[in-house]
């Protein structure tokens, strides 16, 4: 049967599409851009009509399609989130959960590398809905933005639903899913998801302008999203031959990649294209990938597995903390609650030792909470993200404290060194007390 009859053949409305999904069921979904509204929209009626009676769904990082859909708080009762890792909405709901005594969503822990595989081993999956591009006259869609575990997990679910949007991108790389494995189609044009950059403030510059100092010609990048790693990129304008090998792609690296500033021609692995796992972003980061044969989107297996990670000489990873103890150990997800997840910061922290001159850069402002409080601290006061054992080099706005083979007196007096000045003298006597120096 030829492609276009198998389309029509297993074209259906939201509605009759998400009754593939059983009555209790374990699910997973797109994150963020590839989250499909239709289909969520449809599950939630099904829910509130009460012909589901418990919906598992396995996921990360979700938008507001997810949480104005299946995870309103009516519906969390029979539609029940495993994140692991949460968007400001979901922490806004779980907060709320905390505040009536209720577990809203519920949070495990596994690094982003691990996720399919990990998913995979412990559970099975009945239905996997994603968001695609509209197939090609050879009968593929296209994952688009979307890599991370999309690709494996479905083609593992026992049914695959996917909602076709004109505006969803077609990217290179391992994004394509064949018509004659999925069981149902939707139709459903709409606005993807946009993330506008955070511009770069003050503060974001100065940061950026230590981290951007750090990293030499011709090295691999990976960033995060938000305002310090725009103000890298904004700074990184007179480097040369830089590479992109990362877990998000981002508009301050379209930016790059369109000034020359990215080449990929020193990268050892992979050389000429650029590597991502998923991608957010404005329409013009999505316009840029739309068959752009250089922009590589892989499984997250593939692009967050520290040994591949480490292939690429000169890799260097910036992550962002939220604080830091004398030792060395970081706090990169927790601020009294469970505050966003580990995602891919480990892989790629563990990933650069492998690298031949690698490093590893953790950096945020020097304190939180309006000025109030120390990012930098005698001890954790919640659980390490990363060891110890993990970390090159932490900047603040003071500047960068080198950790990669001192002892722990030094580490104390480098992390003091770029505390705020307002927490110095007392970090200075709580080192001396706790015999850190």
């Amino acid at each position: 049967m030829n492609s276009d009859k198998q389309y029509q053949q297993k074209l259906r409305s939201a509605k009759e599409a998400v009754n593939l999904i059983p009555s209790t069921a374990v699910i997973s979904m797109g994150m963020r851009v590839s989250t499909p509204p239709a289909l969520c929209h449809a599950l939630a009626e099904r829910a509130k009509a009460g012909d589901l009676k418990e919906v598992k769904v396995y996921y990360l990082r979700c938008g507001d399609v997810a949480l104005k859909t299946i995870f309103q708080e009516e519906l969390l009762h029979i539609i029940r989130p495993y994140s692991s890792m949460m968007s400001k909405g979901e922490v806004e709901l779980a907060e709320r959960g905390y505040a009536l005594g209720k577990k809203h969503i519920n949070f495990v822990p596994i690094s982003f590398s691990r996720y399919p595989g990990t998913i995979k081993s412990i559970t099975k999956l009945d239905a996997f809905i994603v968001t695609v591009s509209p197939m090609d006259q050879f009968g593929y869609f296209n994952l688009g933005t979307n890599g991370d575990y999309a690709i494996e997990l479905a083609r593992y679910a026992n049914k695959l639903i996917v909602e076709v949007n004109e505006n969803m991108p077609r990217t290179a790389g391992s994004t394509l899913i064949h018509v004659s494995e999925i069981d149902a189609i939707v139709e459903n044009t709409t606005a993807l998801l946009e993330e506008p950059s955070k511009p770069a403030s003050e503060l974001d510059r100065q940061i950026g302008q230590h981290i951007t100092s750090l990293i030499p010609n011709g090295a691999t990048i990976q960033m995060g999203i938000g305002g310090v790693p725009n103000a890298v990129c904004e700074q990184l304008g007179d480097h040369k031959d830089l590479g992109i090998h990362t877990e998000v792609i981002t508009s301050g690296m379209i930016e790059l990649i369109q000034k020359g500033v990215v080449t990929n021609a020193n990268k050892t692995l992979n050389p000429f294209v650029n590597v991502f796992t998923f991608a957010i972003g404005d329409k013009h980061l999505y316009d840029f990938i739309n068959n752009n044969p250089s922009m590589f989107c892989l499984p997250v297996s593939y692009v967050n597995e520290p040994n591949v990670i480490g292939k690429n000489n000169m890799m260097t990873s910036v992550n962002a903390f939220i604080e830091i103890d004398f030792s060395g150990q970081v706090n990169a997800e927790f601020i009294g609650h469970q505050f966003s997840g580990v995602g891919g910061q480990l892989d790629f922290i563990r990933g650069v030792h492998y690298s031949e001159g690698g490093k590893t850069i953790i950096a945020s402002s020097s304190t939180a909470k309006k000025g109030t409080l120390s990012r930098i601290v005698p001890r954790l006061s919640s659980i390490a993200t990363d060891t110890r054992l993990d970390i090159d080099y932490v900047v603040t706005e003071y500047g960068v404290a080198q950790l990669k083979g001192r002892s722990t007196t030094e580490r104390t007096r480098q992390l003091i060194k770029i505390a705020h000045p307002a927490f110095r003298e007392q970090l200075e006597q709580q080192a001396k007390q706790q015999g850190f120096i």
